[in-house]
């Protein structure tokens, strides 16, 4: 039997989960079966109770508020463990059109990708302010850069996944793991696709995004962080190549102007090309040693990746 599990992490979301839930199909092409898994992520309204009325099948809580990224995994983990062919995350908002969702799996289905990303018609959404229609393109323009994929709404959060996708993802954050999930898939070689998806009318104000200038700071953050982890070599060797040179052409300065009997006048750019010098070299090791840890890293998801296998056979 090929089961869809179609998760929403809340938190206080009283007010819209009912009209969220209303509006999932019943049944989708391609599943004998499609559950609800709602995750409510310590709030403080009867989030829960509803989901409980609206006939949810799965309802799991934290005690306590822990960020929409631990909400995502909490339901992605329990998604598995209901036995979960494909995953697909939405918002409890209703943001999303949820009768694109049989578009959203249809790739999965076909065997044409891991993980599927629904594109929002950014430039169509009236409530979207001209200043994060910009930011929206150029983040994700930056996470296509550093992920290597082709997708055109990295912070869409309407996305499914496959339940092999969904065994290796590993989420590090705690702001959002819109981008991180793509960067990752991206370092993994999984296959990643983008369908264009619809919106509704805006409900509530956004909940990530308190203000732009919080939300690029963190994006960014997120970003490099990511990066870092994923790609440790090519990151820090770069930081450490540019200084390394930068130190080496003020040492090659300063050995003209020595050659031409003016040294003593350059004695600033020999003190500090010796400490780019420095800085660049001790870079380069931290890459060195950044990248035997992404080696162990890697060694360590592949052995988590064996024991969910594993659990799954018994």
């Amino acid at each position: 039997m090929k089961k869809l599990i179609i998760q929403i992490p809340c938190f206080n979301e009283a007010e819209t989960l009912a009209i969220a839930l209303a509006a999932i199909p019943k049944s989708v092409e391609g599943f004998d079966c499609v559950e609800l898994l709602v995750i409510d992520d310590g709030s403080r309204d009867h989030t829960a109770q509803i989901a409980r009325d609206c006939g949810v099948q799965h309802v799991v809580q934290h005690t306590k508020n822990q960020g929409l990224a631990r909400a995502f995994m909490t339901g992605i983990q329990a998604g598995l463990q209901a036995g979960a062919d494909v995953i697909v995350n939405t918002d409890a908002d209703n943001q999303y059109e949820a009768k694109d969702i049989p578009k959203l799996v249809a790739p999965i289905l076909a065997g044409q990708a891991d993980i599927v990303i629904g594109a929002r018609p950014i430039d169509e959404i009236e409530h979207f302010s001209w200043s994060k229609k910009l930011l929206q393109k150029l983040g994700s323009w930056a996470v296509r850069t550093a992920s290597r994929t082709k997708i055109p709404d990295a912070p869409s959060g309407f996305r499914a996944y496959s339940r092999h996708a969904a065994q290796n993802i590993v989420v590090f954050s705690e702001y959002t793991y819109t981008i991180e999930t793509i960067i990752q898939a991206g370092q993994k070689n999984m296959a990643i696709l983008s369908v264009p998806i619809r919106t509704n009318a805006d409900l509530r104000p956004s909940r990530l995004v308190k203000s732009i200038a919080s939300y690029v700071r963190r994006s960014i953050g997120t970003i490099i962080r990511i990066y870092a982890i994923y790609r440790p070599m090519r990151f820090f060797g770069t930081i450490g190549a540019v200084l390394f040179g930068l130190g080496f052409l003020l040492g090659l300065r300063f050995l003209y102007h020595f050659l031409q009997g003016d040294g003593n006048g350059h004695i600033q750019s020999v003190i500090l090309a010796g400490a780019l010098l420095v800085m660049g070299f001790q870079t380069m090791l931290v890459a060195f040693l950044a990248d035997l840890l992404a080696a162990n890293r890697k060694l360590s998801e592949e052995i988590r990746l064996i024991l969910i296998q594993q659990q799954d056979q018994n």
